[in-house]
């Protein structure tokens, strides 16, 4: 995260646990015509996976932040709100986020180029809050990037896990060429007048 994104979500933080949802971390993208301020929220954890965030918890805590940025105002400039769920791709804010999907896939983009590399995907393989790193399995071999060095990360959806993978045909496959030639055939033969 910027380090507006971070002031920003240390700031709607406590606002967003009032109405209790989690606020996992916000994305501050500035342009030329306005800014875009984008939240992802979640519902706690002892509360998944019964709970689910829905888009009236979306609409809740837009209008309650809403308020809270017109009177603190910590963006200047015209500025979009979009408030989300994090979706099957979640983003990944802080280390206890890194730790809680231990195992899984990321895909993550570096800040500064790390062993010649801006991008990179493998599996969280560690976390150290002492040391303030990520340990990920790239390409087979242990890639240990500092947390302050991750610019964005989001997990890489499990499909097969989830029942969304595309499923492969069972029985063998019909055989195009043949069927379509019979047929043919036939007709051409069903259409010539018979010399009686």
């Amino acid at each position: 995260m910027s380090d507006k994104a971070t002031e920003i979500a240390n700031l709607l933080g406590p606002t967003v646990q009032a109405l209790g949802l989690d606020l996992l971390g916000a994305e501050y993208l500035p342009a030329p015509g306005g800014a875009t301020l984008r939240l992802y929220i979640d519902v706690p954890l002892a509360e998944q996976p019964e709970r689910v965030v829905n888009i009236d918890d979306c609409e809740r805590v837009s209008r309650e932040v809403s308020a809270q940025l017109d009177v603190e105002d910590p963006i200047s400039g015209n500025y979009t709100l979009e408030v989300s769920s994090p979706g099957v791709d979640r983003p990944l804010f802080t280390l206890e986020q890194f730790e809680r999907h231990l195992g899984e896939s990321a895909k993550v983009g570096l800040k500064l180029p790390q062993e010649n590399r801006r991008r990179l995907q493998g599996e969280i393989a560690a976390v150290d809050a002492d040391a303030g790193t990520v340990t990920f399995v790239v390409d087979g071999k242990p890639f240990v990037a500092a947390f302050d060095n991750i610019d964005k990360a989001r997990i890489i959806p499990d499909w097969a896990a989830l029942g969304l993978a595309p499923t492969k045909p069972t029985g063998p496959a019909p055989r195009q060429g043949s069927a379509a030639r019979n047929k043919s055939n036939n007709e051409t033969a069903a259409r010539k007048p018979r010399a009686e």
